[in-house]
């Protein structure tokens, strides 16, 4: 079983430019979903929403190509891929001749499709749409909808995760809201480089302290661990803390290396948000 320990995580790595699929590293969720309560079956549906930024090939003349590229790895998948050795593997193509952009879309579907349900009883696949050079001027540049918690003038001393901050309204009517916050910061499970995101959490249920809620936000600020596990970690708090009848947790990180990873969860089945970024990514 891979560990992240065992990754590029931190490490001086070779810039490989032909293509090879043995680059991407899978880490099993289950380890990090245990220390948060989940056995088995996760509660919750969602996909992490993949950007890469820095996509090039070549076609059959030597010509140099560019595109953007859209992955989506749905939660159900038995493992993230390392982003450390997505970009290593991504940068595999750049000196590597193929007939179209479709060819990579379908090599990049096959391989991240077999790393992420690698160990997996039925496997399935990950969905891969690349925007060609034409497109660029198409892509919008949206924040993310709702109340913003950063209006809140609170204070904040705690910068481990601490759910004791959550709580929510049980006797009064039940809401249903939609809030944001820009102010979520975690870091690298293995480098302790930070990471930079914005979240947003819509709920119905009983009405959540919105203080308590940024306070609990901020205090991701020091925690060491990847992006789709800060987000089952959120999700996972307040579905047992505020007892919401539906909760969503959607965040969307900056970019590093050229990779952004946008995880989602949300308690009951819904289409996903279309992979729009955000002005700090």
């Amino acid at each position: 079983m891979n560990t992240p320990e065992q990754s590029q995580l931190g490490k001086a790595s070779a810039y490989v430019d032909q293509y090879d699929a043995s680059l991407l590293f899978p880490i099993p969720r289950a380890g990090k979903r245990a220390e948060i309560g989940i056995a088995g079956a996760a509660p919750f549906f969602g996909a992490d929403l993949w950007t890469a930024f820095e996509l090039s090939w070549l076609n059959l003349r030597g010509k140099p190509q560019v595109a953007l590229a859209h992955i989506t790895v749905p939660c159900e998948t038995p493992n993230i891929v390392e982003s450390k050795s997505f970009k290593l593997y991504l940068n595999s193509f750049n000196n590597t001749r193929f007939a179209d952009a479709s060819e990579v879309q379908a090599r990049i579907r096959a391989d991240i499709s077999e790393a992420a349900w690698r160990g997996a009883e039925h496997a399935a696949t990950v969905g891969v749409r690349l925007i060609g050079a034409d497109l660029f001027d198409q892509e919008p540049v949206h924040e993310l909808d709702g109340l913003s918690l950063d209006r809140l003038d609170v204070e904040c001393t705690r910068y481990e995760p601490a759910p004791d901050l959550l709580t929510a309204e049980f006797d009064q009517a039940p809401v249903s809201e939609v809030l944001t916050s820009n102010l979520l910061k975690s870091n690298c499970l293995v480098t302790g480089q930070p990471d930079w995101g914005s979240v947003q959490i819509a709920y119905s249920g009983p009405q959540i302290n919105q203080e308590g809620l940024l306070q609990y936000l901020v205090s991701f600020r020091n925690h060491n661990e990847f992006h789709e596990q800060c987000v089952e970690r959120i999700f996972m708090d307040v579905w047992t803390r505020c007892k919401p009848i539906k909760l969503t947790v959607y965040a969307r990180y900056t970019r590093r290396g050229g990779l952004d990873i946008n995880p989602l969860r949300t308690s009951h089945p819904q289409g996903l948000p279309r992979n729009v970024r955000t002005a700090r990514q």
